[in-house]
């Protein structure tokens, strides 16, 4: 059952963090998908399915903790586990599959707009904001307040070891939002001029904790202790339906030449581990609502939107296992 050499180049970015941000994640795993099934030679719905949950499979195995990828690999397969299991042909299952996945890439790039605008609401003319990472839904709320004329101005952490902040530095700024750039450990140093704090995630448990770019739990902690609001930015997507069931979200360990250069590591005591861990989790106490694209919620209620969104989720087997 051949998965097709795209999938595998997609497959392969994603590991490597060529593509990086849950919403990109996603929407990439969803047209991997899409077009292993565009580009399949199965002669029959049977190995077409079984092609399908390989690809899926394979796209599953590359980052653990970025819950947007099974999520975007749930949507599209669990509507062609329906019509699989509902007998549909070739050709239907083809449809379904293809419809599915570009509906889910579409809905995702809406939800971005969607929370901006509800977003930019919440924050006023003069706001000085802080932000760690480099999340497209959070650069969403700022670019809207920007662009709807309110007078903005946001310190942007450099995001060690992968420096993600500097995409955000840029990006910001090639709208003409004024940046303040500064290093990780400055955070608690510049919140005394910090209005908002305004974070994406990378997912989101029942309870409303955040689990997002390490760092993130810092930054939220520092915020509550100066009473500042702490907004964090996240599709419904990245809303995390295995922890309903009790389980405990995986944190990604990463490469530690990351953080000091292999040439350099050979030279150090072998009695030194170096840890690179790629999230922390912020406890929903240090969040003051979580923007999504159905509405601004507290954390405490996160558990509605995963029973309204993934309810189905909880009754079986992921779509590639079974």
């Amino acid at each position: 059952m051949p998965v097709v050499r795209e999938v595998h180049e997609i497959a392969g970015k994603i590991s490597s963090m060529e593509i990086r941000g849950a919403g990109k994640i996603a929407r990439f795993a969803a047209h991997a998908l899409q077009i292993q099934a565009e580009k399949s030679k199965a002669k029959d719905g049977d190995d077409f399915w079984k092609e399908m949950k390989q690809a899926a499979k394979l796209l599953y195995e590359t980052r653990p903790t970025a819950v947007s990828l099974p999520n975007a690999l749930r949507y599209v397969m669990h509507r062609g586990k329906v019509a699989y299991a509902g007998g549909a042909d070739l050709e239907q299952l083809k449809f379904i599959v293809i419809n599915a996945a570009k509906e889910f890439i579409h809905n995702s790039e809406k939800a971005i707009e969607r929370i901006g605008e509800m977003g930019a609401k919440r924050i006023e003319d003069g706001d000085v904001i802080m932000t760690h990472c480099h999340s497209k839904a959070a650069i969403s709320v700022m670019k809207t307040a920007w662009e709807s004329g309110r007078d903005i101005k946001v310190i942007v952490t450099e995001t060690r070891p992968k420096w993600q902040g500097k995409l955000t530095a840029k990006e910001l700024a090639s709208y003409g939002i004024p940046v303040i750039y500064v290093v990780d450990s400055a955070a608690r140093h510049y919140m005394k001029m910090t209005d908002k704090v305004v974070m994406g995630a990378d997912s989101i448990t029942v309870n409303g904790a955040v689990i997002n770019k390490i760092g993130t739990a810092l930054i939220a902690l520092t915020a509550k202790e100066h009473r500042i609001w702490t907004m964090i930015a996240a599709e419904t997507y990245k809303f995390h339906p295995e922890t309903m069931l009790g389980q405990l979200v995986e944190i990604e360990m990463r490469d530690p030449h990351e953080v000091i250069p292999e040439e350099e590591l050979k030279t150090w005591p072998k009695n030194i581990e170096v840890w690179n861990p790629a999230f922390d989790v912020t406890p929903p106490e240090y969040i003051d609502v979580i923007i999504t694209e159905r509405g601004i919620i507290p954390p405490s209620a996160a558990i509605d939107i995963l029973k309204e969104e993934f309810g189905w989720a909880l009754k079986y087997t992921e779509p590639w296992e079974d």
